[in-house]
């Protein structure tokens, strides 16, 4: 094979994706949405890439993986219907009641709750949904609602890195190496399911005087009513359904996104007087043109032999020692998906594994290191998931409201909680590479 020396094509490619890439974790600091950068960064790559030769328009849409992004769009849809009918709400107070004041009870069973969700629907729309509630239950309860907010976006981060749809990762690692929704679940399950037990257990001692707490009368929450029952529960029948094709879309020849489809068309017409323009109103197109915009980025530095050239770097540690260079890119994907957004990580990471498997190395333990990294990463910081963000953000606003900064969850306050969560899945998760070794080397497909 030949060599591949560094050029100026990679060098200006790897500059735009690094420019880009700062300008995407800075968004705090300068304010600029990141979709915003992710799109300047894709039209400088295409135009560049068109005016030297090694990207075209058509490269470009081919680079985009249209799976994960209708798959997106029409699980966001259905979020958007079944919101309104009052069920999510109506299921976090019942599990506040039936917990009958006891703390950690209470906070075992919605944190248990929110994961169950974010093992089909995205942990953003999840925090989304029961973060206020959450903070609704705190107060009339008289305690602290800072255990159960951090509780319910530990617990979705981790919980969501056991399936395909899960977590928007997953959802590329899955699209680009081809793996299956029940290769996914039976790899990622074990681990996720022992990560989340200690997440849980650890959340009992990390909050210990939150939860020690005495509540008000557990009988002041009031119910709150499902306001449409028939919208529902068809959309929780027509989830189980569409888990049911999940598992069994290889055998059907099924995309996961024809699945979603599938089920967006029939909860459509399970709700008749529901209006489809409003329904689509709520989906994030934000998010989606991120990923487009990524897509198309990503897809320019690869082309320009960037992305190739860093593989042949990295080549010799993986084809001595494929056990250590997994668990290395386990933590080495964690601490940065903590300092910084794993989606952007994971897109760059991508086309890397891809180029290492064209070298003949078995890449599968690689696709799994990568999965659990920037899964298990995301709890360490404040701003390691867009759902500890949205968390973070909505407890801000209750310190302003009620005058008390304590009801805040700062950054120091974040790492003191998620960093020990994080290690401590970390440490867990390459015990079990470990042991488990053989059977994370086995063909994803």
């Amino acid at each position: 094979m030949e060599e591949l020396v560094f050029n100026n094509t990679m060098l200006i490619s790897g500059i735009i994706l690094a420019v880009t890439f700062i300008g995407i974790f800075t968004e705090h600091v300068h304010g600029f949405h990141r979709a915003k950068f992710a799109m300047l960064g894709a039209g400088t790559i295409l135009l560049i890439g068109k005016e030297m030769g090694f990207y075209s328009v058509d490269q470009a849409y081919e680079a985009v993986d249209w799976n994960v992004i209708f798959l997106l769009g029409c699980m966001m849809t259905i979020v958007a219907i079944m919101i309104p009918t009052g069920g999510f709400q109506n299921l976090a107070v019942s599990l506040a009641r039936f917990s009958k004041g006891r703390l950690y009870l209470m906070l075992a069973l919605i944190g248990t709750a929110v994961t169950v969700i974010s093992l089909l629907l995205d942990n953003v729309t999840t925090v989304v949904i029961f973060g206020p509630l959450i903070i609704m239950i705190a107060r009339t309860l008289g305690v602290s609602p800072l255990p159960y907010l951090m509780a319910a976006a530990l617990l979705s981060d981790t919980g969501g890195v056991a399936t395909l749809v899960g977590d928007p990762p997953n959802l590329m690692i899955g699209s680009a190496a081809n793996i299956s929704f029940n290769t996914f679940l039976i790899h990622m399950g074990p681990p996720v399911l022992v990560a989340w037990v200690a997440v849980l257990v650890a959340l009992k001692y990390l909050f210990k005087e939150e939860l020690a707490e005495k509540p008000k009368d557990w009988q002041d929450i009031e119910e709150i009513p499902i306001t449409n029952k028939k919208v529902w529960y068809s959309a929780v029948a027509i989830l189980g359904l569409m888990t049911v094709l999940f598992m069994a879309h290889g055998a059907l020849h099924m995309e996961p996104w024809e699945v979603s489809a599938l089920g967006l068309t029939l909860l459509f017409f399970a709700s008749r007087h529901i209006e489809v323009d409003e329904s689509l109103e709520q989906v994030e197109i934000s998010l989606l043109l991120f990923f487009i915009s990524l897509f198309i980025l990503i897809g320019g530095v690869e082309h320009s032999k960037f992305l190739e050239f860093i593989g042949t770097q990295i080549l010799p540690l993986v084809r001595e020692d494929l056990l250590l260079a997994s668990v290395l890119l386990m933590w080495v994907a964690a601490i940065l998906s903590a300092a910084i957004d794993n989606i952007p990580f994971t897109a760059a990471m991508i086309p890397i594994i891809l180029g290492l498997e064209t070298q003949g190395i078995n890449v599968s333990p690689l696709w799994w290191s990568l999965a659990i990294g920037v899964g298990m990463g995301g709890n360490g910081t404040h701003i390691g998931s867009t759902a500890n963000v949205y968390i973070v953000t909505i407890s801000e606003r209750l310190a302003r409201e009620t005058g008390n900064p304590k009801m805040a969850i700062t950054p120091g306050l974040w790492m003191r909680k998620g960093l020990p969560i994080m290690f401590l899945t970390l440490v867990l998760s390459s015990i079990l590479f470990y042991i488990f070794f053989d059977w994370f080397t086995a063909p994803v497909n």
